[in-house]
């Protein structure tokens, strides 16, 4: 039985709306900007901060200073929590909280690395959702971003993912054997959700079936 979802996404694909509609359909929890509120609460800093280093790797330049920083005097400097919670910070924090939540379970996560901290749970149900360039164009376009910046964002935004997904679990982005199933979106968000909640169900009842079959076995 699947308790939870992990939805992960190339940028403009609309995979917020189709999370949000997913747990609301599931009656389950949303974990997307919760997470990010989440985390900020836990590291005691703003949402601003956290939403500057989410699924993303900090520059070279700040790791080699902070490879020297760990090592110098200064490092009994006081520092004030924004200057401490980084990248590698904000991952340790992440874990934590995914492994929080699918305990709990009833969820659906967005992105931030779930789909790998919970690639090794059976009632984690995972998805990738993906997009032509034109289509993730125009939807970050319809959300009130220049066709400049959707452009720019389309560009760099899956490349800091895919930078970030190696850097920390030194796996490709997408990892397709990872996935239950990777849909493109562009036939639309309906059938999105629809195939979505269909394949859950039909991999649930083949599971089923299998475990009363082999219990049949087991007692003859």
């Amino acid at each position: 039985m699947f308790r939870i979802i992990t939805l992960e996404r190339e940028c403009g694909c609309g995979c917020a709306g189709t999370a949000c509609e997913l747990a609301r359909r599931l009656d389950w929890k949303l974990w997307d900007q919760s997470l990010t509120e989440e985390i900020a609460k836990q590291a005691d800093v703003d949402c601003g901060t956290v939403e500057q280093r989410e699924e993303r790797i900090d520059g070279a330049f700040y790791r080699l200073a902070k490879t020297f920083w760990r090592g110098s005097y200064e490092r009994q400097m006081p520092l004030d929590s924004s200057q401490t919670f980084d990248a590698d910070c904000m991952v340790r924090m992440m874990q934590s909280i995914t492994q929080r939540i699918a305990e709990e379970g009833h969820a659906v996560v967005v992105g931030r690395g779930a789909p790998y901290f919970l690639r090794e749970r059976s009632d984690t149900f995972r998805v990738f959702l993906y997009a032509p360039r034109d289509e993730k164009l125009r939807r970050i376009i319809a959300g009130g971003i220049s066709a400049k910046e959707a452009d720019d964002l389309v560009d760099t935004v899956d490349r800091e993912r895919m930078a970030f997904i190696k850097h920390y679990f030194n796996a490709d982005w997408p990892t397709r054997s990872l996935y239950h199933v990777m849909l493109n979106t562009v036939v639309g968000d309906e059938q999105v959700i629809a195939t979505i909640l269909h394949t859950m169900r039909q991999l649930e009842s083949g599971s089923s079936a299998n475990d009363a079959s082999l219990r049949g076995v087991a007692l003859k």
